[in-house]
């Protein structure tokens, strides 16, 4: 073997050994550091604790899902029903289409240790940890995991998954303190798309009621 392919070899060991070292932990916060921005298509699927006698009931919807650090980001649900979440920076809006109503809360007050915190909220790794325990769990079908247990005692939150694939966001599994588990998977990922500030306005429609709290 010549020196050229020794060298050649060398070096694509060692990056699968850094691959196969890589934590959840490295990961998400590769991701925190990288993605200053992104865009994706989710799916939501909620199981709710059964009901005594009853087994488990789940409920399916879907949309997209844009982020720009340090605090904006939206989700929007187009199915089953049309619902709006979007944190401006200074407000997080939440909208729903059907009860025409929207709720409008103090960002700095709600955000901290929930799962956008985790994903586009915060600006590095060390500011989840003021909110979060975060722990590496192991990997499994290609996908490295992170798992966050909010700090504050009366947190909704029993525990959040956070899974990664490639330096992607992959699937978040959050488990609330009624035994409610919400899985979102991500699609179509962009990186770093160039998202107008505006992108991230929320204007209530006319006619809607607006709940501020």
């Amino acid at each position: 073997m010549s020196n050229a392919m020794k060298k050649l070899l060398g070096a694509c060991l060692a990056a699968l050994a850094l691959c196969a070292s890589a934590s959840g932990l490295d990961s998400l916060e590769a991701f925190i550091r990288t993605a200053k921005t992104g865009r994706a298509d989710f799916t939501q699927v909620v199981t709710m604790s059964a009901k005594e006698g009853q087994g488990l009931r789940s409920k399916t919807s879907s949309g997209n899902f844009e982020f720009a650090r340090p605090n904006r980001f939206k989700f929007i649900y187009k199915k089953p029903f049309e619902q709006s979440i979007v944190a401006d920076g200074q407000t997080l809006w939440l909208y729903d289409v059907d009860l025409n109503q929207a709720t409008a809360r103090k960002q700095s007050q709600v955000l901290a240790s929930t799962p956008a915190a985790l994903i586009a909220s915060a600006p590095d790794l060390r500011a989840l940890q003021a909110d979060f325990v975060l722990t590496d769990a192991p990997a499994r079908d290609g996908i490295e995991w992170v798992v966050a247990t909010p700090k504050a005692k009366d947190s909704a939150l029993q525990s959040i998954r956070v899974g990664l694939r490639g330096g992607e966001l992959t699937v978040l599994e959050i488990l609330d303190s009624f035994g409610q588990r919400s899985v979102l998977s991500f699609s179509n990922f962009e990186l770093n798309p160039v998202l107008p500030g505006k992108a991230f306005e929320f204007k209530v429609p006319a006619g809607v009621d607006v709940i501020r709290q």
